[in-house]
């Protein structure tokens, strides 16, 4: 093929049912929305449990759809005014950026990033799996190797710079690159180790040992291009989208549902300056510490007004009751954000170590912090979404747990689900010979695989039933 960007692991030949387009990209983009894993994503927390709002909040199907249409929209700009530099750093095609969105969330497990948390732990601490469990390098597997095909595990058999998109830490957990990324000083964003385990490798990667050489052929055409640790310019465009959607998006959840206070977040953006101790300026002090290379605190200052101004007296000024009027306040409200974040974008070929080559203008990038800083620190600590989300980490190690029981008990191995045994075999086949342990770790795999692929009330409905709670022998919760 002529263009070695839209190679694919397996050549041509393999072609899906769905594959009506004509451009390979186009036909990337029709293969991930056609895969059961996206349609799963309707049922998967982003913030707050779709199963606990209904309609009023986003989950994770329709905060990938928004990414890919953010990302589109810079991937449509920034080509009619860079279009030699981005061609000299490998390229910027907007079918490839809205593939790579609507691809990266795939590995999302139930309940969100608390699920990641949890699932990740027991994979380390429990399931002795160096790589453990990390989102993002679930999505590179599901699309490379657990989204099955036909005879052969081949993934969804994406070109190559589809694969490069999706990877928004090109680096395993602790080997590849080498020497690895988490050794540069300062660290590219997500390569320091985890809290709980200083030595555990990057606490953020792309992709899975098992998955390196699939890695390294995605990333084949922009050798000399980008760093080998850096984002491809269209992983750092859905890189980037992703924070604008993020920053945005979620914040009309929180504040259809009510549970955004006024009158605490105006006292925390217009106090600032006054309470050294305050979230908003131990923010300040965050950015200087990790990010001198943007910081700025004139910039700060502005980003904090123009946020109290816009969410404060406009958003926040009147509680959502459902009404057109309200509607309309928060689309609004989204649509001026967007738009002027987008239109803010920069390209740049020589990126700070904790930057893209596609970034947010210096104001815009303060803004989305402190955009950002509300939702962590106004609904995240909140108690009562505490107290829900212990919950769920409760029934997650629950429910590895009773599945790992039924998978080693003799008894139950004509019994066992197909998708389960499919996955133990694919682990298996992935360890080296001589592994120790070899059965019982692919068996750990295949668990934490099974697990994540679940949407949440799947999760739920699965463990009442291992627990003896559910007395509805069938049921459409799950298919097993």
């Amino acid at each position: 093929m002529d263009d070695p960007r839209a190679e694919r692991m397996f050549g041509d030949s393999l072609v899906a049912p769905g594959d009506l387009a004509l451009s390979p990209f186009r036909v990337d983009r029709d293969r991930i929305v056609g895969s059961p894993f996206f349609a799963r994503l309707g049922g998967v927390t982003q913030v707050i449990s779709p199963g606990g709002a209904g309609l009023l909040v986003h989950n994770r199907l329709t905060h990938s759809l928004k990414v890919a249409q953010v990302g589109r929209a810079i991937a449509e700009r920034i080509s009619r005014g860079h279009a030699d530099l981005l061609d000299k750093l490998g390229g910027c095609d907007p079918d490839v950026v809205e593939a790579a969105a609507l691809a990266h969330d795939l590995g999302h497990p139930p309940f969100g990033h608390l699920g990641e948390r949890v699932l990740d732990h027991l994979a380390r601490q429990r399931l002795r799996l160096r790589d453990g469990f990390e989102g993002n390098a679930q999505s590179y597997r599901i699309v490379t190797s657990t989204e099955i095909r036909g005879e052969a595990t081949i993934g969804l058999n994406l070109t190559a710079a589809t694969r490069a998109a999706i990877l928004k830490y090109p680096w395993t957990r602790r080997s590849h690159p080498s020497p690895h990324p988490r050794y540069l000083d300062p660290a590219p964003r997500g390569a320091a180790a985890p809290p709980d385990d200083p030595d555990g490798g990057s606490l953020k990667f792309g992709a899975y040992t098992t998955e390196v050489d699939d890695m390294v052929q995605a990333r084949a055409p922009f050798a000399g291009r980008v760093a080998e640790w850096q984002q491809t310019v269209e992983a750092s465009v859905m890189d980037t989208a992703d924070d604008i959607a993020y920053a945005i998006h979620d914040l009309e959840d929180v504040h259809r549902v009510g549970v955004l206070q006024p009158g605490a977040v105006a006292a925390e953006l217009t106090a600032w300056q006054r309470r050294p101790g305050g979230a908003i300026e131990s923010l300040r002090q965050q950015l200087h510490r990790k990010d001198g290379w943007i910081a700025d605190d004139d910039a700060f200052a502005l980003a904090v007004e123009q946020v109290r101004a816009e969410l404060v007296d406009g958003l926040l000024a009147e509680p959502f009751d459902g009404s057109l009027e309200a509607e309309a306040k928060v689309a609004a409200f989204s649509a001026t954000w967007t738009k002027r974040l987008v239109d803010s974008i920069e390209v740049t070929g020589q990126p700070a170590v904790r930057s893209g080559h596609v970034l947010l203008a210096r104001p815009q990038w303060h803004e989305v912090q402190v955009l950002k800083l509300i939702q962590n620190r106004f609904v995240l600590t909140r108690p009562d979404l505490a107290l829900h989300q212990r919950g769920q980490a409760r029934l997650l190690a629950s429910l590895v747990e009773a599945l790992l029981a039924w998978l080693t008990d003799p008894d139950e191995v004509d019994r066992l689900p197909s998708r389960i045994r499919d996955l133990v075999e694919l682990a298996e086949a992935e360890l080296p010979e001589g592994t120790p342990d070899r059965v019982g770790r692919a068996r750990g795999r295949a668990v934490i695989d099974f697990v994540a692929a679940l949407t949440d009330s799947q999760a739920v409905g699965l463990m009442d039933a291992l627990s003896g709670r559910s007395r509805q022998l069938w049921t459409d919760s799950f298919v097993l």
